[in-house]
Parts: structure tokens; C-alpha cells; sequence
């Protein structure tokens, strides 16, 4: 699967503790982003919200044939150490996924930050589950915000972000 456009894609950024709190606002979110010409989802198949933002784009593509998920996957065994139940999860989404892009054959030091700058680099917006606490959601946010891309925040005591200005260029 080709990037058709930038502006097509969605990325997803979020805690691994996510717990489901925001599983509705998603959906809805989902749908606004869907009838704003969105089509294209990317996750990066972490436990927590990145697997539920994902399971939520494959509930809205049963309805609609036009919505696409990419799974980018940081290497080859990131599941392993998850544990069951979620290893399900993740073998049903990898599964389901209209694209799998996988980053690197296997872990090294950086290898999240890679995945995540992947995520931020093809996607006109995010939406994120983020608390405020520091670690790869953290750094995911940031280089959004540091790249003009629009930020969803869903997380009802997380920060909350300005739209990026425009620029002329």
C-alpha cells in the first residue's frame, strides 16, 4: 500500500496502560476524522490504546469498505512479551491489518523511537491517550506538536493542545 496523501492518515500515540476509559470518545472520534476524508490508520500495534485504536478502526471499517489499517510494527517479535490475552489482540489485529509494515528484523536501542517517528512522518493527525507522564507517548506528542500535525487528545486529564498555525509554505 502506497501513502496516496499525507493528509489521508491518521496515527495513533497512547499509554500501554490504557484501559478502555476512552473506547466511545475514540469511536466518535473516528467517525468525525472518517467524514473529514480520513482513510487511512496507522497504529503502532504497542499494547493499551495503540491495540484498541486499532480494534476501533477495524469495527468502523466493517461498516465502511473505504477505511484502511496499517499495523507498523517496530520488529519482528514485539509481541513476545506481551501478555496473553493481548498477544491475541495483537495476532487478530496483525491479522486483520490491510498493510503490515514492519520496521526492523528484530529489537535494538531506538527501535520505538523509530516506529513512533514513522508514525508522526506519514500522518496529517494523531490521536492520542496522553496523561502528561514522560516515555514514548510523551515523545510521540511532542514531535507532532514540533511538526504542526493536528493532536486529538482524548485523555480527560491529559493536556490539551492548540490547533497548529498555518504556514505559507
Amino acid at each position: 500500500m502506497m501513502f496516496e496523501s499525507m493528509d489521508d492518515c491518521v496515527a495513533f500515540t497512547g499509554h500501554r496502560s490504557y484501559d478502555g476509559a476512552g473506547d466511545a470518545e475514540l469511536a466518535a472520534m473516528l467517525v468525525r476524522l472518517r467524514a473529514a476524508g480520513r482513510s487511512l490508520f496507522l497504529s503502532g500495534m504497542a499494547m493499551g490504546f495503540d491495540l484498541a485504536a486499532a480494534e476501533a478502526v477495524l469495527r468502523l471499517r466493517a461498516r465502511d469498505s473505504g477505511v484502511r489499517l496499517m499495523a507498523v510494527v517496530p520488529f519482528v517479535g514485539q509481541e513476545r512479551a506481551f501478555p496473553t490475552a493481548d498477544r491475541r489482540r495483537y495476532d487478530r489485529v496483525l491479522e486483520a491489518a490491510d498493510e503490515v509494515r514492519l520496521l526492523a528484523p528484530g529489537y535494538y536501542k531506538g527501535c520505538y523511537a523509530v516506529r513512533n517517528n514513522f508514525l508522526v512522518d506519514h500522518a496529517a493527525e494523531v490521536v492520542a491517550w496522553y496523561d502528561g507522564r514522560p516515555g514514548g507517548t510523551r515523545y510521540t506528542v511532542e514531535r507532532a506538536l514540533r511538526l504542526g500535525r493536528r493532536l486529538h487528545n482524548l485523555c480527560p486529564s491529559g493536556p490539551t493542545f492548540p490547533a497548529p498555525e498555518p504556514t505559507l509554505f
